[in-house]
């Protein structure tokens, strides 16, 4: 994928809904494949910014955030996107830094030091209860994903439980790869590999069951085009792996 494969412009704030934002960067690497990266930022009602995943940092996205308010959490939403988030916490000592299940163990692993965290579960904490509300989705040994729901504007956030690559964006091998994972837009689905390896489903199809209660209208996720229209449908049709196809 090349240049053309990015939301570009990058390392720029990009409104979706009030008080919410977008803001892609630069491509990563993950198995030999370059993946578009993207962090979702919520202003929070004590006016404090919440912030998802957050990519590289940039000085020009950074005196962005800055003029929109204090950074007050920053997010690690899975055991795979949390490399940026250190380097976040350094520049905004006073956030409070929250990660999922294994991410500490992980950066670990990778020689990284995490810093001091809240653990992320199945309720939203009281700083951002009454602006998102978040459900870990159990049962996979490595992909354990804590999916949060902006209420203002019923967007669903998610990271890597979804991906939706656009075709017209991406090299031959990887349009090839995504084809063979089931991740291309416009029906882009869990990757196949966790789909596969998936150990209790059944844990898997309850929580979901409940973040498809919330009647999402928009879901926005880390890498691949963003769904407008129709989200309950592609929620379903995404994780039939879990729910069934009834």
């Amino acid at each position: 994928m090349g240049g053309g494969g990015l939301y570009t412009p990058l390392d720029t704030l990009k409104p979706l809904a009030p008080g919410l934002w977008v803001a892609d960067g630069p491509a990563i690497r993950f198995y030999g494949m370059p993946f578009p990266t993207r962090m979702v930022v919520v202003r929070l009602s004590g006016g404090g910014l919440w912030m998802h995943s957050p990519i590289a940092p940039d000085e020009r996205l950074l005196d962005e955030i800055d003029a929109l308010g204090p950074v007050t959490h920053l997010v690690a939403p899975n055991a795979l996107h949390y490399a940026y988030l250190p380097a976040w916490a350094a520049r905004y000592p006073a956030a409070q830094v929250h990660a999922a299940p294994g991410v500490a163990r992980r950066a670990a692993r990778h020689g990284l030091r995490f810093p001091p965290h809240e653990p992320l579960g199945d309720t939203a904490p009281p700083a951002w209860a009454d602006t998102l509300r978040q459900k870990l989705i159990p049962g996979h040994a490595f992909l354990r994903e804590v999916v949060f729901f902006y209420i203002p504007s019923a967007t669903q956030i998610l990271t890597d439980l979804i991906e939706n690559f656009e075709p017209a964006r991406l090299s031959p091998f990887m349009r090839l790869a995504t084809w063979i994972a089931a991740t291309q837009a416009p029906g882009g689905q869990t990757p196949r590999d966790a789909q596969w390896t998936w150990r209790d489903k059944a844990a898997a199809a309850h929580a979901l069951r409940a973040v498809l209660g919330w009647k999402p209208q928009r879901i926005v996720m880390a890498h691949g085009r963003i769904v407008e229209e129709g989200a309950e449908a592609h929620l379903r049709h995404a994780f039939a792996w879990a729910l069934g196809r009834v």
